[in-house]
């Protein structure tokens, strides 16, 4: 080893260079080594000394036999590596906050996406009742039967065909309509299989009932022509006429002509002069959830239970106001329930409107005056 001094006076400073250790160098015997000390003497320092080097300081100094990769501070002992359970509990409240933040947005979208297809459906409706308009004249019945005794009108007489049935060829269901006999009864076997076509146009995405629905036996007024009548299995509806804010057992009943005062009703049609309220004041067609009542799109079943609200429906209360009130408008939106009016126009109807506005919107003539309607 080679030392090397450097002595400036002027700044007083003092630099020793090491160089040149060849790991050989370890295994040598250091042949010179001075046994005294050794005085450095300065003529512009004469009282700075260097102490002496020995053989014993040299040994010490001497480098290591370790590896070169190896030369660095001492190893540790390493820490274990993963999750305390303190912090994988902390982890998984937090995943849990988030996924309650963000599940109530998510739901929030997807019921507004499946309102904007249920309030696309009813416009579809609203546009078949138009098209229907133009070639009829009038506007389809809420449904039609005849008493198969006396040739005669009657509300629980065959075939029952309703609204639904009058609309297809103008919603992209002509081959359907042409499939079903008109002329028969809905539950001849002839339409068994119509019977069960579920149309996407008659539903509303929130609503998760089944395509279809078991329609039961049911105690109806006398007289009552068809108590054989069995559980038969329907496609299911969303979507029913507004019959009126009269009880359908009020005028109906007792030889009464099933006539009330909306747009869908018993055996006859209207125009659109005979809505003197206004297109744009008068509902036509409303929502109905199946959790109350299963409904659909084909017709009234003589000998059925509630066989006229399957088809039409009642504004005597608010909208999903009582779910024991069967002939009801209802749905599962939460902000509120969807009706087509006669324009085409759809509107969503809370269940906190007021009860005059409601009467007047599901009436045809009454000579209602409405300034705001929802």
């Amino acid at each position: 080893m080679a030392f090397h001094f450097c002595l400036q006076t002027d700044g007083i400073a003092t630099s020793i260079q090491r160089r040149g250790l060849a790991r050989r160098r370890s295994d040598r015997t250091i042949r010179e080594c001075p046994n005294r000390d050794a005085s450095l003497d300065s003529p512009g320092l004469p009282h700075l000394k260097v102490p002496a080097v020995t053989c014993e300081t040299l040994r010490h100094s001497a480098p290591s036999h370790r590896p070169v990769a190896e030369i660095g501070p001492p190893k540790t002992a390493s820490s274990p590596h993963g999750f305390t359970l303190v912090e994988l509990l902390v982890v998984i409240a937090i995943i849990g906050i988030l996924i309650s933040l963000l599940l109530p947005a998510v739901q929030a979208a997807r019921e507004a996406a499946r309102r904007m297809t249920c309030t696309n459906n009813l416009r579809q409706v609203g546009i078949a009742m138009h098209l229907y308009h133009d070639v009829h004249r009038r506007l389809p019945p809420g449904w039609s039967a005849t008493h198969p005794n006396a040739g005669q009108p009657y509300w629980l007489g065959k075939p029952g065909w309703a609204w639904g049935v009058s609309l297809l060829p103008f919603v992209e269901q002509a081959a359907l309509a042409r499939s079903i006999r008109v002329d028969l009864p809905i539950t001849d076997p002839a339409n068994t299989a119509a019977r069960v076509v579920s149309l996407p146009v008659f539903r509303c995405p929130t609503d998760p009932s089944e395509s279809t629905f078991v329609l039961e036996p049911g105690n109806q007024p006398k007289p009552d022509y068809d108590p054989g009548f069995s559980a038969t299995e329907l496609a299911t509806s969303n979507y029913i006429g507004v019959f009126g804010t009269t009880r359908m057992a009020d005028v109906c009943g007792g030889g009464g002509n099933c006539i009330g005062n909306g747009t869908m009703v018993f055996q006859r049609s209207f125009r659109f002069a005979d809505i003197t309220d206004g297109l744009s004041n008068t509902y036509v067609v409303g929502e109905r959830s199946s959790e109350i009542s299963p409904s659909t799109w084909l017709g009234v079943l003589a000998g059925a239970a509630h066989a006229p609200g399957r088809v039409v429906g009642v504004a005597i209360t608010p909208p999903n106001s009582e779910e024991t009130a069967f002939a009801n408008f209802s749905s599962r939106h939460p902000a509120g329930t969807n009706f087509v009016a006669g324009d085409g126009s759809v509107r969503l109807v809370p269940e906190s409107i007021d009860m005059e506005v409601y009467h007047a919107l599901c009436t045809r003539a009454n000579g209602d005056l409405i300034v705001d309607p929802p």
